[in-house]
Formats: C-alpha cells, sequence, structure tokens
C-alpha cells in the first residue's frame, strides 16, 4: 500500500506529510468535543435538565471546534499543496535532467510521446499520492485508534466491535493491490502506445493524404483505441466493485458499532450521552479508510507511471573520461568496427578508417550503405558498438559528450529549427555573439538578403521553421554551425533533398570551411567531393575503397560506377532541360 522508493526518492514530502496528518488528527478531535457538546446538551434535553447557562456554554463550544476545524481543514489542505508541488517540480526536474544526461540517445528509453504523457499526466497522479493518499494513509491508522482509546471508556463491545470492523477495509485493498498494478500497467501501456500512434499519424497525415492511407489508419487506430476502451472499463469496473465492498464493510462496521451500543442502552448499561457518542462517532473509525480506499485507484494509477518513470530514471549512465582535444591532435580511427540495430539487421561489419586532422574527408555511398550510420557513431548519437572507434586513442563510447561537443559538431539533413527569432535560433551556437557575426554567418549561407527582407533577425520563425523552406532552414543551420567555431564538423547529408541553388551555396560553404577546419562530409552527390583529400566508399556496410578522386576513377571500382551513373544522369537531366 506504500510504496517505499517513492517516499525514498522525496525525502523533502515527509514533513508536509506529518503536518498534515498533525492537522488532521486535531480536526478529529475537535470533532470529538463537538460531538460530547452535542451529545450532553440531547442527554440533558431527553431529561428535562437543560438551562441557559448549560445552551450558552455548548453554542460557544461548538461554534469553538467548528472554527478550530476549519483552520485545521484549511492548513492541512495547504501542506497537501506543498507536498503536491514539491513532488510535480522535483520529479519532472529529475526526469528532463536524466532526458539531458542520456543527450541524443533518450529516445531508446522511451517513445516522446510517452516521455511527455508520463511528465505530464503520470506526474499529476502521483501529486494525489503525496498530497492526498499517503497522508489519507497514515491518518487512518491513527483515528480508529484515537477513537477506540476515548470510547473504550464508555464501552468496551462497542468500541471492540468497531476496532476488529476497521481492518477489513485495508485488506480488501491489499486483495485489490496485485490485481490493480497489474491492470494499471497495461492500461498505462495501452494509453502511451495511443498516444504515440496518434502522434505519428498527426504528424503524417499529409503523407496518408496523399497515398489514400489515411481510412486504413484511422482503423488501425481505432483497434487500438477500443482495446484502450476495454481496459479502462476493466479498471473502473476494478474500481466500482472494490469501491462498493469498501461501502459495504464501512456502513456495515458502523451499523453494528451503533447496534451494540443502542442494545447496551436498553438493557441500562449505557447512558443516553454514551449511546449518542457511540453512534455519532461510529463513522469516524471508517470515514477515514474509506477515503484512503478512493485515493488507492488514483494512487496505484500513479505508482503504475512512477515504475515506468523510474525505469528511466535508473539508466545507468555511463562514467565518461572528461576529455579535451584541440583540433591539430585529433585523429579518428575505426577499427574493425560493425553495429547493427538489432541481430537480424547488420548495417556495418568489419570497417576500417583513418580520418586524419585538418582533412577533408567525404564518406560516399549508396542509400542503405551505412555511411550515415557511421557519421551518428563518431557523433556519440548512437554508441552500442562493437570493435574500435577511437577519438585520439579513446574509445568513442567513454568520452564524455560534453567535452566532445566543445570540439565536434554534428550537422544533420534534418535540422531542427526552434519557434522565435532568426536571433534566438543563432545564439544557440555560442555565448555573446555580436550581430555583425550572425550577419556574416548568413552572408556566408546566401541566406542575408532573405533575412533582411523579414525583418532582419527580429524576424519571427514558425514552430520547426514552417515558414521556411527546407533549403532555408539547412542553411540557416549551417550558419548556426558557422558562428559555433568547432575544430571538427561532420555533416550528414547537409546538402540533400534541396533545390539546386540551396545546395551549391552550402557545398560551396563547407569546402572553404575546410579550408581552416578538420570536415567530414556525408554525401551520396559525388561532384561535391571531388577536391575532398580523402574519399571512402561505403558498399553495403563494408569500407569498399578509399582515396583521392582521381585515383577511385583510376580503380575502376564501385566509386567509379557511381560518379559515371551520376554524370549520365545529370547529362539526361540537361538535355531534358533544354528540350
Amino acid at each position: 500500500m506504500i510504496d517505499k522508493r517513492l517516499l525514498k526518492e522525496m525525502p523533502e514530502t515527509k514533513p508536509y506529510i506529518m503536518k498534515q496528518v498533525a492537522m488532521q488528527w486535531f480536526s478529529l478531535l475537535c470533532n470529538i468535543v463537538f460531538v460530547a457538546l452535542l451529545a450532553n446538551v440531547l442527554s440533558h434535553i431527553f431529561y428535562k435538565t437543560v438551562n441557559e447557562q448549560l445552551l450558552l456554554l455548548t453554542t460557544c463550544g461548538v461554534i469553538l471546534c467548528i472554527a478550530l476545524r476549519a483552520v485545521c481543514v484549511r492548513k492541512a489542505s495547504l501542506y497537501s499543496h506543498e507536498a503536491s508541488c514539491h513532488v510535480r517540480e522535483q520529479l519532472r526536474m529529475r526526469l528532463f535532467k536524466k532526458l539531458l544526461e542520456m543527450k541524443s540517445g533518450y529516445t531508446e528509453s522511451a517513445p516522446t510521446s510517452e516521455l511527455v504523457q508520463l511528465s505530464v499526466e503520470g506526474i499529476d497522479q502521483l501529486e494525489i499520492y503525496f498530497g492526498r493518499y499517503l497522508p489519507q494513509f497514515f491518518y487512518s491508522m491513527l483515528a480508529p485508534v484515537t477513537l477506540f482509546l476515548i470510547l473504550v471508556w464508555m464501552d468496551v463491545k462497542s468500541a471492540l466491535v468497531l476496532l476488529l470492523c476497521v481492518p477489513l477495509i485495508p485488506m480488501s485493498i491489499i486483495a485489490v493491490q496485485k490485481f490493480a498494478k497489474k491492470l494499471l500497467s497495461k492500461y498505462w501501456s495501452s494509453y502511451t502506445t495511443l498516444g504515440d500512434s496518434f502522434l505519428e499519424n498527426l504528424q503524417g497525415l499529409t503523407t496518408l493524404k496523399i497515398y489514400q492511407a489515411d481510412e486504413w489508419k484511422q482503423q488501425e487506430m481505432n483497434r487500438e483505441a477500443e482495446n484502450f476502451r476495454k481496459i479502462t472499463m476493466k479498471v473502473l469496473t476494478m474500481q466500482l466493485n472494490s469501491v462498493s465492498v469498501m461501502d459495504l464493510i464501512a456502513y456495515g462496521g458502523a451499523a453494528l458499532g451503533s447496534i451494540v451500543a443502542i442494545l447496551g442502552f436498553q438493557n441500562g448499561s449505557l447512558s443516553l450521552f454514551q449511546v449518542i457518542c457511540i453512534v455519532l462517532l461510529s463513522s469516524e473509525f471508517f470515514i477515514p479508510l474509506r477515503l484512503l480506499g478512493s485515493f488507492f485507484h488514483i494512487a496505484m494509477n500513479g505508482i503504475a507511471a512512477s515504475d515506468k518513470v523510474f525505469r528511466i530514471l535508473d539508466k545507468p549512465q555511463k562514467q565518461a573520461e572528461q576529455k579535451q582535444w584541440k583540433a591539430e591532435t585529433v585523429d579518428i580511427q575505426l577499427r574493425d568496427l560493425s553495429f547493427s540495430y538489432d541481430e537480424q539487421r547488420t548495417i556495418l561489419k568489419h570497417v576500417y578508417m583513418q580520418l586524419k586532422p585538418g582533412q577533408f574527408t567525404a564518406i560516399v555511398g549508396e542509400s542503405g550503405s551505412g555511411k550515415s550510420t557511421i557519421a551518428r557513431l563518431i557523433a556519440g548519437i548512437i554508441k552500442d558498438y562493437h570493435g574500435q572507434l577511437l577519438i585520439a586513442d579513446t574509445q568513442r563510447r567513454d568520452i564524455d559528450d560534453d567535452a566532445f561537443y566543445q570540439s565536434f559538431l554534428y550537422v544533420s539533413h534534418q535540422p531542427f529549427i526552434f519557434k522565435g527569432s532568426v536571433r534566438e535560433n543563432l545564439a544557440i551556437a555560442k555565448d555573446s555573439l555580436s550581430e555583425e557575426a550572425m550577419l556574416e554567418a548568413l552572408r556566408k549561407v546566401a541566406l542575408l538578403d532573405f533575412v533582411m527582407e523579414q525583418g532582419g533577425l527580429d524576424m519571427e520563425l514558425q514552430e520547426q521553421g514552417n515558414n521556411l523552406s527546407g533549403g532555408q532552414k539547412q542553411r540557416l543551420s549551417i550558419a548556426r554551425a558557422l558562428l559555433a567555431q568547432r575544430d571538427v564538423y561532420i555533416f550528414d547529408e547537409a546538402a540533400s533533398n534541396i533545390d539546386a541553388e540551396s545546395e551549391d551555396a552550402i557545398v560551396s560553404v563547407i569546402h572553404k570551411l575546410a579550408e581552416t577546419k578538420t570536415v567530414i562530409m556525408i554525401t551520396h552527390r559525388l561532384k561535391s567531393i571531388k577536391d575532398c583529400d580523402q574519399i571512402y566508399v561505403i558498399d553495403q556496410g563494408t569500407c569498399q575503397e578509399h582515396g583521392r578522386h582521381e585515383e577511385l576513377l583510376r580503380l575502376r571500382g564501385t566509386y567509379a560506377r557511381m560518379y559515371e551513373k551520376q554524370q549520365e544522369l545529370e547529362a539526361m537531366e540537361g538535355a531534358e532541360q533544354y528540350a
């Protein structure tokens, strides 16, 4: 009923929980005094011994009890809120920090949609666990004992009956807990799967419309939604049944205790005052545990979510060697490097390469050959490789990413543009960038005129740069990379899927950059790398050839066939253009 891991992870909430329990307990004492005053007046009224002084004193006592109880309830709510806010803030900060530590590998732990759901709704459920369930748990243990110690002086039989019925509620909760935990785990899995599918379909809606496959995807999503509905109904049925059982125990226990007290009054062993007190307070034995049962289901949902959160937080973080490099000392070596996403699909097989500092190196190959995988391995985006990938004689997986990215910069063919101004997107590259430096970087990538026409550096960009073309986004990404001033640049298909003008501008910038920096360029367009210091040809996951452009042509191998094929295609496109 209590998750020790959650308590251990959130020790700062304990004072708030204890304070809330104290306020609830003090409120119970006020209620006991209130019932005693009321029972005393009613007994005097029954025996016609009431007087004005008694009524006045009772009224003042009742008002005082109500006022004190109101203060206690307000204080308890305040402490509940404080505990909830602390949990929400701390867990979300820890989750976000963990994702930052995992760097680009966070997607291997869970889909983005699941992470969003856990960090929002999942943690919201844990607010109730700490803010309501845990305080109610401790209070529901304390309240019956307090009431028993008071009522036992009035009637031992009634007090014992009431006390003995109390454990039946937690016993029913324990009986439900094992079943509920498994069911809620399935519930959250189904919930996150549905969210992931919805996000994917929403992002690919245009493509689905083009291929007229939206109805098929809708049917698939309907099946997932139906599965989620069935699990949700099972959860609701389980909750309803357990609530019904707890209601039966609570009302039955209170009725049984009251009946014993009334029978005692009939045989003369109890006074009217004692009977009224027992009858009015009998429900207080069960109300705390009944409320606990209501919070229990929400708490279990939060615990199910927390299990997923902790699986992410518990992901081991490799202690990497903190190493700083200088450009002239960087030597990248791939020795017998192999990589596969799973056992059935091998991407790289026994690759040998040496990428020397200060050189312009190109890695080429057909689509699916594995060239981009090499770039992602060097960048540390994926690290589960076999063999050796050495950066200055140190395994890449053993190098801290923060230290690595002080000297290396990876530019993808799908750059991420943040919502905001052009200035804000460029400022990410380096602290204290001047406006002149930003404008010069835009000029180098042939984007300055366009930006100035749209309002200059304060030009507002939509989410993911949707008000820019593919080529403009790529050029903005290159400008940001230039401002970063790294020693080594890795361009992974940076000039692909864009118009010819943008491609020429980007390739020109990369070649200019290669004059002063170490550049690794991943591409399938061979005309752009004729002047490279060395070219590695990847085919079906292996390094087939390497050398300069002219040397590879003379070999009449894979590179030569690729180059001649591209020349033929370009000649055909040129002929069609002038036809």
